[in-house]
Parts: structure tokens; C-alpha cells; sequence
């Protein structure tokens, strides 16, 4: 089964919240139940760069555009068993980046991360 997990980024404070998660149906398909996704809601009108934090090193993901939803695949190497992921939002033009907390992720689960405009 998938499992959507949340996470809200505050832009304007720095601060970052992690939010609940929920079930979703299982697909069909066996190769698509392993991709693990990344989906970003971006409500701010900056851009942002999103980094996988895992340990030291940081992991670009990709570009999510101001205003719109990108999703991202996150790499197999990163997710194996139960794995705890972070991740960093770094706004294009500004000097605040937050990071989310760590959250429990398993393969085949869609996380979600909600920049908040300022």
C-alpha cells in the first residue's frame, strides 16, 4: 500500500512542521509501488532548489517552480527499509532555507512538502 506523507515549510518564519499521513489504494503495477515520490506545493512566488538531506551530504532533486506543484522521483540508493529523510528548501534571492524534520519513510510512499508564500 502507499502512504502519502506530509510536510509544511513556514518561509516566512524558518520554522518547519511535519504533518500526518494517510493510505492510499495500492496500484497494480509492482515497478510503479517502488518508486518513492516527492511532491512539492510551492505557494511562495520564489523558486526553490529541494535538497535531500542524508546525512552530510545534501542531494539536489530539482527545481520547484513559485506558485505551482513539481514532483520529484527520490533516488532508491536513499530509500531502503524504513529510512528517515530530511529535506531543505532553498529559496532562489533569499538567505533563509529551512529544513524540514526527519520523517520515516518506506518505498512506494508519496511525501508531500507545502512551501508557504510570505
Amino acid at each position: 500500500m502507499r502512504r502519502i506523507m506530509s510536510l509544511v515549510v513556514l518561509l516566512g518564519l524558518g520554522a518547519t512542521l511535519s504533518a500526518c499521513s494517510g493510505r492510499r489504494a495500492a496500484t497494480t503495477d509492482a515497478s510503479a509501488q517502488e518508486l518513492t515520490t516527492l511532491v512539492v506545493k510551492n505557494d511562495s512566488y520564489l523558486d526553490h532548489n529541494i535538497y535531500l538531506l542524508q546525512g552530510l551530504q545534501r542531494v539536489r532533486m530539482g527545481t520547484a517552480r513559485g506558485l505551482a506543484t513539481t514532483k520529484f522521483t527520490i533516488p532508491r540508493q536513499y530509500v531502503f527499509g524504513v529510512s528517515s529523510l530530511q529535506f531543505l528548501a532553498d529559496p532562489i534571492g533569499s538567505n533563509v532555507t529551512p529544513v524540514s524534520e526527519r520523517i520515516n519513510v518506506v518505498a512506494g510512499d508519496e511525501v508531500q512538502l507545502v512551501i508557504r508564500g510570505t
